[in-house]
């Protein structure tokens, strides 16, 4: 929600949406969705079309417990709900 200064409106600036190949955590601060589920993500694209504020399409491949691609997806998330996750080797 907005703020409001001396007349004027400050914005909450708008978290960064992930580049492909970044790995993030999936939980429920990402989306409703994932309530009860909490998986590894490596990103492939993001969708370019508008959405709401805040939100994005993201592609990519669920990851096992050894980075291993498990699954591939494609989910609605909040970005302020991403937390990047540590890369495996």
């Amino acid at each position: 929600m907005p703020t409001e200064q001396e007349g004027r409106a400050w914005v909450r600036p708008q978290p960064r949406s992930p580049k492909p190949g970044e790995e993030l955590w999936i939980d429920r601060e990402a989306s409703v969705q994932f309530l009860r589920q909490r998986f590894r993500f490596r990103v492939i694209s993001v969708c370019p079309k508008p959405t709401y504020r805040g939100w994005a399409w993201l592609t990519g491949y669920q990851l096992d417990d050894r980075g291993n691609a498990v699954d591939k997806r494609e989910i609605f998330v909040q970005l302020a709900g991403l937390h990047p996750a540590r890369r495996s080797t």
